[in-house]
């Protein structure tokens, strides 16, 4: 499969949101040092529901460049969804090289379990970390070849996303282009909404 796959950009009066960018906070800007922390269940919830209405539309990929937090914690929603959702898939499409390793081993296996499920996976600039132009190479691409972006981001909680976002909403202003977002607002009601199902 070449990488000028994604190219096909679907124009019309309606935009169907068959190509989605997911990104976010990492886990370190939450606060959240592993998995079992409760806010992961909240943040996979939220991002669960925003995906399945997005499925009932039309949505066919969900794109991420394999950082930890937000966008693994959608690759594993994504997993989870493809049960039902069969033609459901997504790519992991990495800034450079060997994004892993300066983690730990355990990051490590969880990121190698995200590429290896992944349904497409290359690495934009074929080379290792060189300096930041190659994130902003990435958010180009994504923009280029998706038709909107869900960001995890709370105006309230500054962190990495806020630039994800500023270049995803001037790209919006020239194109068909949608920037939505799930703020900390949004996972407060997910987490009310699972706390009245528990007590009931």
């Amino acid at each position: 499969m070449e990488a000028g796959f994604f190219i096909i950009h679907l124009k019309g009066a309606d935009i169907i949101l068959k190509r989605l960018v997911v990104t976010g906070y990492k886990p370190h800007e939450l606060g959240i040092f592993d998995d079992k922390h409760p806010g992961v269940r909240f943040i996979k919830k939220a991002l669960e529901k925003r995906l399945v209405a997005l499925l009932d539309d039309g949505l066919e990929w969900v794109i991420i460049s394999g950082q930890l937090g937000i966008e693994a914690w959608a690759a594993e929603v994504v997993i989870d969804l493809k049960k039902e959702y069969t033609d459901l898939k997504y790519a992991v499409i990495t800034p450079f090289t060997d994004q892993e390793k300066n983690w730990n081993d355990m990051k490590k296996e969880k990121y190698h379990s995200l590429i290896a499920k992944a349904d497409y996976h290359t690495s934009l600039t074929k080379r290792p970390y060189e300096a930041p132009w190659q994130f902003i190479e990435k958010d180009k691409f994504f923009m280029r070849n998706s038709d909107g972006i869900l960001i995890v981001y709370d105006e309230e909680n500054d962190g990495s996303p806020k630039f994800v976002k500023r270049s995803a909403e001037k790209h919006a202003e020239r194109s068909d282009y949608q920037v939505l977002t799930i703020s900390a607002d949004d996972l407060q009601v997910i987490a009310e909404e699972e706390q009245m199902d528990e007590w009931q």
